[in-house]
């Protein structure tokens, strides 16, 4: 019997511990399903607490860009501003066309007074389904006004601020435009594009939250973060002076069917540009109907070109400057000069015999300047060709300036390419740093950063100079007066004198370059580029000018062409500016050292004419010889 009774206990004792197992693994579950609960409530309130109360409160907060307003540009004058880019408010007008109760009759009225094509305009308006559709942006108040007028139910206008510029064509390739790349609005070529930064200004928020209903809720915090307006920008370029000058230059170009032109007025002794015109231009209002996008570039920064002969008082500034020659020094032209199998020959091949430094500038002998390089040495040359700027940008302040090339120079030793560097071919630059550089020899032989910019006027009203910045000494001042003294002659006796102003000293030269061939070595056949630079007045430098002519169709030299363009622009400028005349030459010590005591001075109006005269008559006998 004690046997039996064992048994049943251990099987009672068996089934009330797997009770207490079952007891166990449900207490346990129980208390890791807790545990997990109070581990995740942990990490949603603790751990992720910041994640999980952004994404609350951003379904209840809006964020509202607030656009900065573009800084707008100017145009100086007297103390003036003249806009050249400004925001203006246009109007867009837009169709329901649930709501246009005659899709015909619309469509005949608003093409015909909004110049759209009727077809299209009615194809986009009749769809009801669609419940916008752009009929035409940038329309002005008064065209806003007149399709009013027409009373046709559906249609509806919507503000929007658009770039414009009052100019049209002035300026064009200085300003650029802005313009639009899918959703990147931002500035295109010119000032618009160097100086984006700047103009942009820094768009800012606002933030502020809302009930479940959608209302504002009055008790929130509100976040603001205030747009920063772009800042306005001051151009150096005179107003006046720089529609004169492209009015010059676009007749200039006219006249003589020439391809294109550039002209630049600089002070020499700031380094500003006072005008900048380049022709053909373009109208930075209607740039979408551009279609040669070649217009927006601005050649008188992103063209080099070899300059032919008006590099010549480069190469005697630096022999003058070395001490290796002066004005009177003397040679014997005979012609060409032999090197490497080559021969270097004067222009029309002419041989002057004995000839001053002077005299080679008034002739434009190609030997005389390749005997002054001989004289300096290679080496030389090109640390002074450097001093003046070549080969390196000028840092004027515009997008995609062009370098120049001097590699020929620069990478070989080969005599032959020293010899033609020295009266400009075989080497390029652009205009920006020819002017440039005449400006360094109006300026005492100090070479000057040129700069388009004048100041800039903050939002806040704080005002920021552009202050003159020296690059460095080019030549000597005593070099860059006896080559002034040079230039003078060259426009007195030589063939700069349709350059000439009556009752100033104008100093320049002129130069008729071949034009290289792209992608290929030589020159293209019967092309020419015509060039004159130069400053005045030459015992007082004010401006420094530099007039280019393209590929004339009537006449070949730079003194029918570039040289009058010159003569026009430096005379404007004088009287402008209102510069005294040198109403008595011989007070002058510049005017005495070049002509002596008691010296007569320059032609007066009558004998400029009958030299005009003599020099349309040679251009006409090369024209017929052509």
């Amino acid at each position: 019997m004690r046997s039996v009774r064992t048994v049943r206990n251990n099987k009672a004792h068996g089934e009330v511990s797997g009770k207490y197992w079952r007891i166990y693994i449900l207490v346990f579950s129980v208390f890791f399903m807790a545990l997990a609960l109070v581990g995740r409530l942990f990490s949603l309130q603790v751990v992720a607490n910041e994640t999980y109360r952004a994404l609350a409160e951003n379904q209840h907060k809006v964020t509202a860009e607030l656009e900065a307003n573009r800084g707008e540009i100017f145009l100086g004058d007297e103390g003036e501003l003249y806009p050249l880019a400004v925001n203006r408010q246009f109007h867009m007008a837009y169709a329901v066309p649930k709501e246009i109760e005659n899709h015909e009759d619309a469509a005949k009225k608003l093409s015909s007074l909004l110049e759209l094509d009727e077809n299209t305009l009615r194809g986009k308006i009749s769809d009801k389904d669609d419940p916008f559709e752009v009929i035409k942006r940038r329309l002005s108040d008064e065209q806003v006004q007149r399709v009013k007028d027409l009373g046709i139910k559906g249609v509806r206008f919507s503000p929007e601020i658009y770039r414009y510029y009052p100019g049209e064509e002035l300026a064009s390739q200085i300003v650029g435009f802005v313009g639009s790349n899918g959703d990147d609005t931002r500035g295109m070529y010119g000032t618009e594009s160097f100086w984006e930064k700047k103009l942009k200004g820094e768009d800012g928020s606002v933030s502020q939250e809302r009930d479940g209903g959608g209302r504002w809720i009055s008790v929130s915090d509100r976040d603001l973060r205030p747009a920063r307006n772009g800042a306005n920008l001051v151009l150096t370029i005179n107003h006046t002076v720089q529609y004169e000058v492209e009015k010059i230059l676009r007749e200039t170009v006219e006249k003589h069917g020439a391809d294109n032109g550039n002209i630049i007025v600089m002070e020499p002794a700031t380094g500003k540009i006072l005008a900048m015109a380049n022709f053909p231009n373009f109208n930075p209002n209607e740039y979408s109907k551009i279609e040669d996008v070649a217009l927006f570039n601005n050649p008188s920064v992103n063209t080099p070109y070899e300059p032919g002969s008006i590099f010549k008082p480069f190469t005697m500034a630096m022999g003058i400057d070395d001490g290796k020659i002066s004005p009177d020094t003397e040679y014997v032209d005979n012609g060409f000069i032999s090197e490497a199998g080559y021969k270097l020959k004067n222009s029309e091949e002419k041989v002057y015999g004995r000839q001053t430094m002077t005299q080679v500038l008034e002739e434009s002998i190609n030997t005389g300047v390749i005997f002054v390089e001989k004289l300096l040495g290679n080496s030389k040359f090109l640390d002074y060709a450097k001093r003046f700027g070549f080969g390196q940008k000028t840092g004027v302040g515009l997008p995609a300036e062009a370098s120049g090339n001097i590699v020929n120079i620069e990478k070989t030793n080969r005599n032959i390419n020293f010899f033609t560097a020295s009266f400009g071919q075989g080497i390029s630059a652009t205009p920006m740093q020819m002017v440039n550089a005449y400006a360094a020899l109006a300026n005492g032989g100090k070479l000057m950063k040129p700069q388009i910019v004048e100041r800039m006027i903050y939002s806040d009203g704080t005002e920021e100079e552009v202050v003159p910045e020296e690059i460095g000494r080019a030549v000597s001042e005593e070099a860059s007066r006896q080559v002034g003294k040079m230039l003078r002659s060259v426009v007195t006796k030589g063939h700069g004198k349709r350059a000439d102003v009556p009752g100033y000293l104008v100093g320049g030269k002129t130069g008729t370059a071949q034009v290289a061939k792209v992608g290929s070595s030589g020159y293209e056949e019967g092309l020419t580029i015509g060039s004159f630079a130069g400053y005045a007045p030459i015992n007082d430098p004010k401006f420094a000018v530099l007039v280019k002519i393209a590929n004339p169709k009537d006449v070949q030299w730079a003194e029918s062409t570039a040289a009058p363009a010159f003569g026009r622009v430096m005379k404007f400028l004088m009287e402008h500016y209102k510069v005294k005349p040198t109403e008595d030459p011989k007070e002058s010590p510049m005017y005495t050292s070049l002509y002596g005591n008691g010296a007569q001075q320059p032609a007066v109006a009558v004998e400029k004419e009958k030299v005009l005269g003599v020099q349309d008559k040679k251009d006409e006998k090369k024209k017929k010889k052509n």
